[in-house]
């Protein structure tokens, strides 16, 4: 029983291919194309695999760009998608914290790894990956240079969430010679504040398991632990936590089936 999912993110396109309790997985940029990423991700994984589309028994997509692949048998939302990924990661975790390229969640979870509630910002880019992106190139910086920049840094107060008045405040706080550190650490503070935010509209939880791009910044895991007051955990595989999910879900839709054939 071989299932695929497949994350198509405004940044990055990941799937996962998933053989009992063994996955294989594939993550490249989106790009201009959402349709052609997700088919390419999916290519390039059943090549790594020595399989063929017929060798799949379901492929759910998900993300930003799931309705454009065609391919797939079924397409769900990120939230159902992250939450149950994320339970099989981090297990035990009652609570998934998700910051992708373009929005950010807050997911409780049951003990199965369903969505019991959440928060989304998906209005704006405040607090996302792109967020964090406009600010690393108005500091000359790449995004992938932020934690390190800001290590041991005192946060300055960054006053704007907005992309456009934050990157003004940014671009006038370098003029008055305070130091990158100090602005992009004042940065993640304020990433972290505007999630713990959304999650304390909706409740604690007691073991927060962080996915998406962002959680591979240490910055905003650090910041993320002094808001809530919990440990943050951050698996390995993390990014992958949607396409994981998708597979997973995918799965459950075979065995489903497959019981109710049974019981025909």
């Amino acid at each position: 029983m071989i299932t695929v999912g497949i994350d198509v993110g405004s940044i990055t396109s990941k799937a996962v291919l998933l053989n009992g309790s063994a996955w294989q997985s594939v993550l490249r940029p989106t790009g201009y194309s959402p349709r052609q990423a997700g088919r390419e991700v999916f290519d390039e994984l059943l090549d790594k695999a020595g399989l063929a589309r017929a060798d799949i028994g379901y492929i759910i997509a998900t993300g930003y760009g799931r309705t454009t692949l065609d391919f797939a048998d079924k397409a769900m939302t990120e939230i159902t998608c992250h939450a149950k990924g994320a339970h099989h990661l981090v297990p035990g975790a009652d609570m998934v914290i998700d910051i992708g390229g373009q929005d950010s969640k807050v997911i409780f979870t049951d003990r199965q790894g369903n969505v019991a509630d959440f928060s989304m910002n998906d209005k704006c880019a405040a607090g996302t990956g792109r967020f964090l992106q406009v600010m690393a190139a108005a500091m000359g910086a790449d995004v992938s240079e932020l934690a390190e920049l800001a290590r041991g840094e005192e946060p300055v107060q960054i006053s704007n969430m907005c992309t456009v008045f934050a990157e003004s405040e940014v671009i006038s706080l370098l003029a008055e010679g305070v130091g990158r550190g100090r602005i992009i650490a004042g940065i993640h503070r304020s990433v972290a504040k505007r999630v713990t935010a959304m999650a304390e509209r909706i409740g604690k939880g007691e073991l927060i398991a962080f996915t998406g791009g962002v959680s591979k910044n240490e910055g905003v895991r650090e910041y993320l632990a002094r808001e809530l007051g919990r440990e943050i955990v951050v698996a390995p595989e993390s990014q992958l936590a949607g396409a994981l999910g998708a597979a997973l879900l995918a799965r459950e839709k075979l065995l489903n089936a497959k019981v109710l054939h049974e019981k025909k």
